[in-house]
């Protein structure tokens, strides 16, 4: 890509970026406000973890278009392709995001849960002050995996028309145009990139300190 390009592209590339992060952005929202509290409820009903994570698994599994295809016709979703994708992407995201919510409560040492119980700690305040800072580094780790597998497949919602940057992908593919295809993967390959190494840093952060605030207030 010349200057020329850019200097013809570059606005667009800057305003699908934008449309790009807020589609992954509002995703991640509703998936983390789903999924974690269900990792949660998981730890306390061991007996709905196998169908429900099961299910999450199920979802990832559906291929991209097929799922955008599949919500569609659906009459609230379909009056806007925003919220096809939306929806779409936060059914991806679910997984990651439960399975390391469950996986980093479960996994605590059970001597901790013990000694806040006969401290008197209630459930609530167990979860507060020792699991979840324990577990925050996986949780964590599990946005991170769900954050750049959204931005990834948020490529496709163009085909529905909800914009992106994957609208100059989809432009370049018809066109037989490489330099659009580079304009839509380079800066969404990037965005990946980003989100990756800062959700990584706010993981290494978080993983140490979980540790020692879980271990005093034991």
């Amino acid at each position: 890509m010349n200057s020329g390009f850019l200097g013809e592209y570059g606005g667009q590339i800057a305003t699908l970026a934008v449309e790009h992060l807020w589609l992954t952005g509002a995703a991640m929202l509703f998936s983390t406000a789903v999924a974690v509290p269900a990792g949660i409820w998981l730890t306390r009903s061991r007996r709905w973890a196998g169908p429900v994570i099961g299910t999450a698994n199920v979802l990832q599994t559906i291929p991209s278009l097929a799922m955008f295809g599949f919500l569609l016709p659906l009459p609230w979703l379909g009056e806007r392709a925003a919220r096809v994708a939306i929806v779409a992407l936060t059914a991806y995201a679910l997984l990651p995001i439960l399975r390391n919510t469950y996986a980093g409560i479960q996994g605590i040492d059970r001597s901790l849960i013990e000694v806040a119980g006969a401290l008197g700690l209630t459930d609530l305040q167990r979860l507060f002050k020792i699991e979840l800072p324990l577990a925050a580094s996986f949780i964590l780790a599990g946005i991170r995996t769900a954050t750049v597998t959204c931005i990834g497949i948020a490529t496709i919602a163009a085909a529905v028309g909800a914009g992106g940057l994957g609208e100059l992908i989809f432009r370049g593919v018809a066109s037989v145009d490489n330099r659009l295809i580079l304009a839509g993967a380079i800066p969404a390959a990037l965005l990946a990139l980003a989100a990756d190494a800062a959700l990584g840093l706010l993981e290494r952060l978080f993983r140490v300190p979980a540790q020692e605030r879980g271990a005093g207030n034991a």
